[in-house]
Formats: structure tokens, C-alpha cells, sequence
């Protein structure tokens, strides 16, 4: 019985996972609902009655798991690049232009064009073909944990590749175009052709929600009296980050497949397109308006006639992202800061739209930047709902005789940052008067300065408290000191009950632990995990510690690049110009900028305060390019590391003059290798490339 039983439950979840797949990733039915249902409804009495027959994609296990506590952070084993945006063609073929430099005059670049998904991003490892883990994108290295919740959705498959029990899928004919190999073993995927399946696979793609479900959605709230959501993109993030994942479960999410991140047991695919095709092989959906393109000119032209038909399709998309197609190049070309060279985002120029400016606010940034913004009516652009949007600074409200009481001009700047554009004069009031830039801070009171040859206005007292607050979040940021718990609603409470002055007093927070229990909120708990947090984050690298301080155009490359100079805090804060003058890559603008924040007494005082409280101001075992003892070599690191981050290891190796890049070519010298390390591995092997563990790099330094 327990036989017939187990090959019924089999036979079952092929079934099921199939018509899923035919709904919801090729949106063609094949059967009813009902009679859908009466197999789920036959599956879930035999797992009721043999549990030890459940298994870990086992489709019943869609409707939701129990609820999470929280999500656990999870570091990607490869970084999930962002894009940068051209709004023309024009500078499209810019981008193009620096793509075709590093490359022969006869070289064939042949591009693909896939709509640009405004959804969540997300990140699926599958393990000997099972899904083992689903991550948000979080800051691009690191994410968090929702397999719980992306496991209910019926468009991300649990097992690849699933064997069809019925006729496969209408594009089983076009599955292997473009040469995915066939080697074996091989198991014969949903599109009916023999595909390769890698020990570990991970797949990025995007989580979205379709336009008419959510038109529903917002309908049956209204109906019910409820809030209505915003809109699909931020609706679809909210919806995968619940921390129950059966209200995931009850929203009807897609999921789009679009990027193989890494893959394990020899290279799969030689190019993105045959990468799209290997996905529809595995039963991804893939969005079938991808297409591959001979030139940038049809590229162009095939986005062009896609922008004017986007209205009409059933997800929100915000761009056409072109990429070149060669994974050679790829390796060739490399990423620029978190944004891959090898791509771009094609993107209309942005909607406009027209309400009422109702007034006119300032907002003090944490380098006492005073920045206008304007309060509307509320404005549907795009799909977001526009209530504040930026003015820029006092002479773009002056220029553009920009008024409170206004009929104004709104459009989101590459579709993301709301703006003013100007007034429709037109429908000015009678009584309208020109708007008066404060004179002081609206936070301390301060008289506000403007600063030959710039246009911002500042408030010059570095101890206002909305500097502070913004100081404090920004100092515990993830790229700066990450500080989990110390954020923006946290450093407003600190300054307000005075337990902070600066942000070397939060290393003092300790001996307050006391006063902090007694506010509102706060348990032991909460408590305890933020001071642990805080102590932690003295260890960070001098690099971050000079990023977190919040010094006016001194971001993380340029705090790196004084490390390199530099072995304390205390030698960079005492640099004279001369000094900084000599360094290679400072400009006088950073320059004049690092000088006049170390000059003031309030910015001496807190670097004293940080080696008061032990925060690791020097660094250790620093040497420049030229003299370390990895001057010269160039490395790349894939997998987990033991005990280091990738921000860590790469920090190690820029101290003593390394080089880190993100692709394995011929002129690299070393791999560093962590758990779960994927294609690059392959890639080192088959070009001879050294490799190296964790302990194997610390002892070379």
C-alpha cells in the first residue's frame, strides 16, 4: 500500500507542477479549475496520511510554512550588479561606443534586449537541482532570507528540470537554440530537450506583480474600507518580505528569470541568449519580449517599438536593459563600481505631470546642506503617487520663480526622483508672492551660509540635532560602520533624549543601558542587540570608519584610496594640503573638503573621543601599491569565506597593494576560494589560475 501510495504521490506532484507551469509561466491552461484542485486535494490526503511522503517540493508546501520570527541575513556568492540608465539614444550608443573600444574593429557585438522588470529583485540557489535558497538583493553583496516565502510562488519552480508527464510545452523546439550544451548526464527538462544540470545553480530574476491583479487587489481594499496600496513594485517587495509567508502565499506574485549568476560542473552556456533559452529549458519563465539583436541599431530600434506597446502589457517596466550577449566579453569588459560595464538601462524620458504646490520646506542633511523640497497634492506618475518632490536649491527656485500656491510642472527624474519643473503661470494666484529662502536653520536657529561658488545653502553648526540624526544613520549605515538596529527612527530618539552629542557617543551607550530599558519598546533584548552591534562595529576597516564620518565628497572609493596613504585616523586628521596635494586621484575639491572638516575643534575632539572608546582608528600591516607584499598581483574571490566578508578580504588585499576585479581572465593571478564557489572556480582551473583559501592569503600577507 505504502508502494502504490509513494508512485501516486509522484505521479501527482509531476502532474501538478506541470499544469502550474502551464498557468502560470506559459499562461495556458489545460485543465480546469476543479479539476486542478481535485489533484492538489488527492496529493495533500495521501501526504496526510503517509508524512513521510512530503517532500521538499512537494507543490502543498506552496500555501505557506509557519511563521519567521525574522529574516536572517545571507551573503551573496555573487554580487547582484545594479545598472546605470542612458535616456537616449544617443547616449545608448555612448555606452556602446566604450563597449566596442576594448575590442577589435571587426569584432561581432551582438546585443540583447530584455524589458527592464520593476519588481523585486531576488536571487535562487538550486542545489543537484532542488531550490535551496531565495535572497532578496539587499545592497547587492548581501540580502535577506525568503525561501519560505518564495517557495509559495507557483511560477518559481521548486525542482529543475521537472519531467513532463504530458506533451511538452509549445517552445520545446526553439528550447536548445543558440547551442546549450548537451553533455552527459543529462535529465530532459520541462521543454522536452536534454539539458545540463549543474551541482549548484543560482538564478537571479525579478518577483513582480501583475498590473490587473493588483488593480483587484486595490478594488476589493477600497470595497472593504481598507488602504489602498501605492503601487505594484513596492506592493510586490512588501509582499515577499512578510514574515509570514502564507500572506505571501495569498498574493498571485509572477517571477521573471533573466540572469544565470553562477553555475557549477563546467560552463552551461557561452552567452545570454543561449542563458535565456537554458532558463525556458529548466521551466523558468523567461519574458518573452527578450530579444536577441545583430547591432546596436536593431537593438535601438526594437526598443523604441517596445516602449510605445509597454502600456499595454500586464507588468510595470521602467526600461529596456541592452546587453551584450558574449560572456566572453563580459570577462573582458568587468563592472565599475557596482554596475557592469557590459549593460545599460534604455529608458524614456520621464512622464510629467501637472498639480498644486501646496508649500515650500527645507530639509537639513547631515552636512548641514539645506536642501527645499516641495509639499503637493498628491500626483499618480507612472504608477507612484507624488506628494513631495525636490527643489533643488535657492537659485533653482529663484530661475524658475517657483511660488507656494503654484500650479506646477512634476516629473520623475529617470523615473525615480520626483522634481519640480515650473510654474504654470498661467494658473498662478493673484496673490502670490516670491518665496523667501530662510535665513536660518529650521532645526537649531543657526544663521545659514552660502559658500562662494557653490549653490548650496548651509547651516554651519555642527551640533544641530537634524545634522546629528542624519550624521548617526549614515555613520551606522551598511557601507559605512553597519550597525544593525541604529537606524533613522533610532538615531532620532538618541539625539532627542540627549543620550548623543556626536557619533563617538554611541560607543558610550553602554553605560546609559539603564536609561535606554526605561524608554518605550525597549526590552533587554532590543536593547542588548544594539549595544552588541555597536561594540562590534569597532573593528570595522580604517577605510569605513573615515567613509562613516560623513565627510563632504569623500565617498568609499576615495576613503579607500587614502588608506592607502595613511595608517591611523589620527595621521590622516593632522595631513597637511601638501600632504593630501601629493596623494594621486584627490582633487581640490576633496582636498579643501578633508582639510576643512579635520580643522574644526568638534571633528578633533571626535577622533579623540573614538580612541577614547577603542574604535579601530589605525590599520595594521597598510602598504601602498608599490611596496606591499601583493603589489603588482591581481586577484578575485568567489564563494563564503571562513571568517572574512568580501568587503573584508578586499580590504586586506588593497592594504598590502593588491588588486581585486570581479571576472577570472588570463591577467589574473589569484583566486580566493570560499564554500559553494561557482563558475569562476571553472574558469581559474581551465586557465591555470592559482588558488587560494582564506588562511593561505592571511599567510601570504
Amino acid at each position: 500500500m505504502a508502494a502504490s501510495a509513494a508512485a501516486r504521490a509522484e505521479k501527482l506532484r509531476a502532474l501538478i507542477n506541470y499544469h502550474n507551469y502551464c498557468y502560470h509561466t506559459l499562461d495556458e491552461a489545460e485543465i480546469s479549475d476543479a479539476e486542478f484542485d481535485a489533484l492538489v486535494k488527492e496529493l495533500q490526503q495521501i501526504e496526510a496520511a503517509h508524512p513521510e511522503l512530503v517532500t521538499a517540493d512537494s507543490p502543498t508546501l506552496r500555501v505557506g510554512a509557519t511563521r519567521l520570527s525574522a529574516f536572517k541575513s545571507v551573503r551573496h556568492s555573487a554580487a547582484l550588479l545594479s545598472l546605470d540608465n542612458a535616456f537616449s539614444p544617443d547616449a545608448v550608443r555612448v555606452w556602446y561606443e566604450r563597449v566596442a573600444r576594448r575590442f577589435s574593429a571587426d569584432a561581432k557585438i551582438k546585443i540583447v534586449a530584455e524589458p527592464k522588470i520593476d519588481g523585486l529583485s531576488i536571487a535562487l540557489r538550486y542545489e543537484h537541482g532542488n531550490l535551496t535558497l531565495g535572497a532578496t538583493r539587499g545592497d547587492g553583496y548581501e540580502g535577506e532570507d525568503v525561501t519560505a516565502n518564495l517557495r509559495t510562488l507557483k511560477s518559481i519552480p521548486l525542482r529543475i528540470p521537472l519531467t513532463t508527464p504530458t506533451q511538452p510545452p509549445p517552445f520545446a523546439k526553439n528550447a536548445n537554440r543558440g547551442g546549450a550544451s548537451t553533455p552527459s548526464p543529462a535529465k530532459r527538462g520541462r521543454a522536452g530537450v536534454e539539458v545540463q544540470i549543474p551541482e549548484t545553480l543560482i538564478v537571479r530574476g525579478e518577483v513582480y506583480f501583475p498590473k490587473d491583479k493588483f488593480a483587484e487587489l486595490n478594488r476589493q481594499l477600497q470595497a472593504n474600507g481598507q488602504k489602498t496600496y501605492a503601487n505594484p513594485r513596492n506592493t510586490a517587495a512588501g509582499s515577499v518580505r512578510q514574515l509570514d509567508p502564507r500572506l505571501t502565499a495569498a498574493r498571485p506574485l509572477r517571477f521573471f528569470a533573466y540572469q544565470i549568476m553562477e553555475q557549477q560542473a563546467g560552463l552551461v552556456t557561452r552567452a545570454q541568449w543561449d542563458a535565456l533559452e537554458y532558463l525556458r529549458a529548466l521551466g523558468f519563465p523567461v519574458n518573452p519580449d527578450s530579444q536577441l539583436c545583430d547591432s546596436l541599431d536593431d537593438a535601438i530600434a526594437y526598443s523604441e517599438r517596445w516602449f510605445k506597446t509597454r502600456e499595454q502589457l500586464n507588468y510595470e517596466a521602467d526600461g529596456m536593459v541592452l546587453k551584450v550577449n558574449d560572456f566572453a566579453m563580459h570577462e573582458e569588459l568587468g563592472a565599475v563600481g557596482k554596475a557592469p560595464r557590459w549593460a545599460i538601462a534604455f529608458k524614456q524620458a520621464s512622464q510629467v505631470g501637472v498639480t498644486k504646490l501646496q508649500r515650500i520646506e527645507v530639509n537639513v542633511g547631515r552636512t548641514g546642506v539645506v536642501t527645499p523640497f516641495a509639499v503637493l497634492e498628491p500626483l499618480p506618475i507612472g504608477g507612484v503617487v507624488v506628494s513631495l518632490a525636490t527643489l533643488h536649491n535657492a537659485d533653482y527656485i529663484s530661475d524658475n520663480d517657483i511660488r507656494e500656491g503654484d500650479t506646477v510642472r512634476v516629473k520623475r527624474a529617470g523615473e525615480v526622483i520626483p522634481q519640480v519643473l515650473g510654474p504654470v503661470l498661467e494658473l498662478r494666484p493673484e496673490d502670490s508672492k516670491p518665496f523667501k529662502f530662510p535665513r536660518r536653520c529650521p532645526t537649531c536657529g543657526e544663521k545659514l551660509e552660502r559658500r562662494e561658488g557653490e549653490a548650496g545653502t548651509y547651516c554651519v553648526n555642527s551640533a544641530c540635532p537634524a545634522q546629528l540624526v542624519r550624521q548617526l544613520e549614515h555613520f551606522a549605515s551598511r557601507g559605512a560602520m553597519d550597525i544593525a538596529g541604529l537606524g533613522e527612527q533610532m538615531s532620532a530618539l538618541l539625539v532627542d533624549k540627549g543620550f548623543v552629542g556626536d557619533v563617538a557617543d554611541i560607543y558610550a551607550l553602554h553605560m546609559k543601558r539603564a536609561q535606554l530599558l526605561e524608554l518605550e519598546g525597549f526590552a533587554e533584548k532590543r536593547v542588548d542587540n544594539l549595544l552588541n552591534a555597536i561594540e562590534a562595529s569597532k573593528s570595522r576597516a580604517l577605510s569605513r570608519l573615515i567613509y562613516a564620518l560623513g565627510i563632504r565628497h569623500v565617498g568609499g572609493t576615495v576613503s579607500e584610496l587614502l588608506t592607502e596613504h595613511f595608517d591611523s585616523l589620527e595621521a590622516l586628521a593632522k595631513a597637511s594640503e601638501d600632504d593630501l596635494n601629493g596623494i594621486r586621484g584627490l582633487g581640490p575639491v576633496i582636498v579643501d573638503a578633508l582639510r576643512e572638516y579635520f580643522k574644526q575643534p568638534r571633528a578633533q575632539q571626535l577622533v579623540k573621543k573614538l580612541v577614547k572608546y577603542d574604535v579601530q582608528t589605525k590599520q595594521h600591516g597598510r602598504a601602498t601599491r608599490s611596496d606591499g607584499k601583493l603589489a603588482g598581483k591581481t586577484f578575485v574571490i568567489t564563494g563564503t569565506l571562513p571568517t572574512m566578508s568580501r568587503e573584508q578580504m578586499t580590504a586586506l588585499i588593497k592594504q598590502h597593494g593588491g588588486k581585486v576585479t570581479d571576472s577570472v581572465t588570463k591577467k589574473t593571478d589569484f583566486l580566493v576560494v570560499g564554500e559553494n564557489a561557482g563558475s569562476k572556480l571553472d574558469k581559474a582551473k581551465s586557465l591555470g589560475v592559482e588558488t587560494l583559501s582564506e588562511d593561505e592569503l592571511k599567510t601570504m600577507v
